[in-house]
């Protein structure tokens, strides 16, 4: 009986490129591409060699980060694998917390995805920042503890902190709604201008409102006090 391949042993092989070496290839270039955004905005940051918590300063660096990150197409993975990155230190030889949360923050802001989803429990780094002008549409899940200004300047998105914050807990917050589950630290919504804070732990200390916004603990409202209560 005749070999039925013996008619294919002339035809050349050419080797397929295995669609998956694709997608690695493409996803490491993506994560190439959000490193070296955010090592030229340490760069610029660490000029003064120390970065102060100002107002005008965060909202420098949050703005450089969005010029790094316009073009650039990526998902919620990308941004975790960045977040490890930032943890491991593998191709990041520096980290500064504030300018790190902050392009974090601007990462999540002009994904493309309405929830992200962000599994910092077992990260040795704390992560500040987080959630900064958080905007409306958009909800965002950190899972473990996390560090300052958590929240500032959220502008009607829902954050959801499964574990602890730091101080300043929604600082300056415009409007949308934090959702923490276990412990604030102090200064919780200070400077906040609207939205609510909800926290189902203990507050270590509640900030002063500029204009608005509510702060409940364990559903108890107790920012505004509520006529007829004292401290």
């Amino acid at each position: 009986m005749k070999n039925p391949f013996l008619d294919f042993r002339s035809l050349p092989y050419r080797k397929k490129e295995i669609p998956l070496e694709r997608i690695v290839r493409a996803k490491q270039e993506v994560l190439e591409h959000i490193v070296e955004g955010y090592l030229r905005l340490v760069e610029e940051e660490a000029k003064d060699l120390v970065w102060l918590v100002e107002h005008s300063r965060v909202v420098k660096a949050y703005e450089a980060a969005l010029k790094s990150i316009r073009d650039l197409h990526y998902d919620q993975d990308d941004i975790e694998e960045f977040c490890a990155e930032l943890d491991s230190s593998h191709k990041i030889p520096y980290m500064i917390s504030g300018p790190a949360g902050i392009y974090i923050s601007a990462l999540v802001n002009h994904s493309e995805e309405d929830r992200i989803v962000l599994r910092l429990q077992d990260y040795q780094r704390v992560f500040h920042f987080l959630g900064y002008r958080l905007p409306e549409g958009k909800t965002l899940v950190l899972q473990g503890d996390v560090g300052d200004f958590i929240g500032a300047g959220l502008s009607g998105g829902r954050l959801v902190v499964e574990g602890s914050t730091g101080n300043w807990c929604g600082a300056g917050m415009m409007r949308g709604e934090i959702l923490v589950s276990e412990h604030a630290g102090q200064k919780t919504g200070e400077w906040m201008r609207g939205g609510e804070i909800h926290v189902d732990g203990m507050i270590r200390s509640v900030g002063k409102t500029l204009f608005g916004g509510r702060i409940y603990r364990r559903g108890r409202l107790v920012s505004p006090q509520p006529i007829g209560e004292h401290t």
